[in-house]
Parts: structure tokens; sequence; C-alpha cells
């Protein structure tokens, strides 16, 4: 009906391209216009001005020999000032687009290494952006955006990557524990031997105590009872010593004490080692 009253209708955010006689006339905007077909005018076509997508997948290999699938996306539209230009300078923009981006992602993928390429993702989205606003304007087409939304390795390749991610998870989480032990171990080492020396200085003091005071209550006892020697008071505190450890050891039902050697001949041996040492201790003081 519009074509037999000679009047189009352009839509919103749409432009037509107007020939007469087969060449190009005008650039029509939104609304209704008169369109005299009688007078060789006629409606070539239309071209949307909104912004446009283009989603890229491009298999290239990276510096380390890795296969990648980079996917990128362009965002674009065509320039209303520009109209004839895009009208009839590109048949077909999406393709040019994705051959501009193929050849842009494939000239800069191979320069970088697979962890490089996944750092840079913005550097190659630049490039491809500069290389497309420079080639698509000449056609009346406006780059708005460029990203690089994924890079997909092979999926041997990245369970390869993962299991080394996890061995070197696996690895220093086993030398933490090592580590661990090991302060663990000095630790338990350290107390060790802090016991034994605090045992040690306390049997050393407990026998001191014991010599003095054996030596005390021998020089007391000769003292006090005339005629006797040191050596009569030490056998028969030594004696006495010897039947209070048996009363022990016997009365014990469950003991596990040996006492060697057992008969009361040995006490003289005993006797004659602690007068030796007692004497060895009295000339240390002196």
């Amino acid at each position: 009906m519009g074509n037999l009253f000679c009047c189009v209708q352009v839509d919103q955010s749409t432009v037509a391209i107007k020939e007469r006689f087969g060449k190009f006339d005008d650039v029509l905007e939104p609304g209704c216009h008169c369109l005299p077909w009688c007078l060789g005018s006629q409606l070539a076509g239309h071209l949307t001005l909104r912004l446009q997508q283009l989603d890229v997948r491009c298999e290239t290999k990276t510096k380390d020999n890795v296969f990648v699938n980079v996917v990128a996306s362009v965002q674009y539209r065509a320039l209303a000032e520009k109209a004839n230009d895009a009208f009839y300078k590109l048949s077909n923009p999406r393709t040019q687009i994705q051959a501009y981006v193929f050849d842009v992602i494939r000239a800069s993928v191979p320069k970088l290494d697979l962890d490089d390429a996944f750092e840079q993702k913005n550097d190659i989205a630049k490039a491809v952006e500069d290389e497309l606003e420079k080639a698509m304007s000449a056609y009346g087409y406006e780059i708005v955006q460029t990203l690089i939304v994924d890079i997909e390795p092979d999926e041997h390749v990245k369970r390869a990557m993962n299991e080394i991610n996890a061995a070197a998870r696996m690895r220093v989480a086993a030398n933490e524990k090592a580590e661990a032990e090991k302060i663990i171990q000095i630790k338990r080492a350290e107390g060790e031997a802090e016991s034994k020396y605090l045992s040690g200085m306390g049997i050393a003091r407990q026998r001191q105590a014991i010599v003095d005071g054996l030596r005390d209550s021998v020089l007391g006892f000769s003292v006090n009872v005339p005629g006797t020697t040191a050596k009569d008071v030490l056998d028969m505190v030594l004696i006495t010593q010897y039947f209070d450890t048996m009363k022990e050891i016997g009365a014990a039902s469950k003991s596990s004490s040996v006492f060697i050697p057992h008969g009361p001949g040995a006490v003289r041996d005993i006797a004659t080692q602690i007068r030796d040492g007692l004497l060895q201790a009295s000339q240390h003081h002196e």
C-alpha cells in the first residue's frame, strides 16, 4: 500500500538507501518518506544502526607449541553519516570482521607462551580492536569494543596443567609437613636433653647430700662413742642400710628390683667403695 501511494516507512535505529534509476540518491532517516517510483526512485534496502556483536572462534598455536581456541567478541555498528559506504562497499561485514580477527590473533598469540597468553588477554584484544578500527572505518563501520572472552587449551593440556598444579601444591604441603615434623622432633629432643640434664643435676645433688649426711653421721658418732673409728661406724651404717633394702625388696609382692650381689659378705666391698669416696670428698673439701 505504501508503494502504491509512493510512501515508505523507515523504522527507528534504521536507515534506508534511496536510489534513482539504480544510482545512489539519498539516505532516508527513520520516519515516513515519499518515494515517487514513477520518477525512477526506489528503495535499495535498509541498514540497521543498532549495536551488533560477533563472536569469533579462532584456533591457533602458542609459542610453546600448545594449540588453543581463542574466542573474541567484537561489538560493532554502522555509522549513519557513512551509511552509503556501509551499504555499498561491504557486502558481508561479519565475514570481513572475522577475517581480520583471525589475522591478528594468529599473528599475536604465537609470540606468547600459554601462561603469557592468559595474562595478556587485554593486549591481544587491543591489537584486534586497533586493526579492526583502522580497516572497518573505511567501510562505514565503527568498532565499539573488542574482548577476548576465552582462551581454551586442548583438554589434555588442561588436564596436564591441573596435574602439574596439583603436584606442585602437594610438594609444598609435603615440605610444610616435613618441616613441622622436624620442628616437633627438635623440640622433643631439646625437651629430653633438658629433662636428662635436670635429672642428672638432681641425682648429683642427691648423691652429694647422701655423702654429706653419711660423713656428718660418722663424725658425730665417733665423737660421742669413744674408741670407735670411722670405719666401724660406716660398716654398721652400711649393714643397716643393706638389711633395710632387703626388707623392702622382700615386702613388695611385685618387685622388679634386683640386688646383686646379695650376700652379706659383699657389704665389705660396698663399704670399702663408699669409704674411699668419703675420703676423696674430704680431701676435695680441704
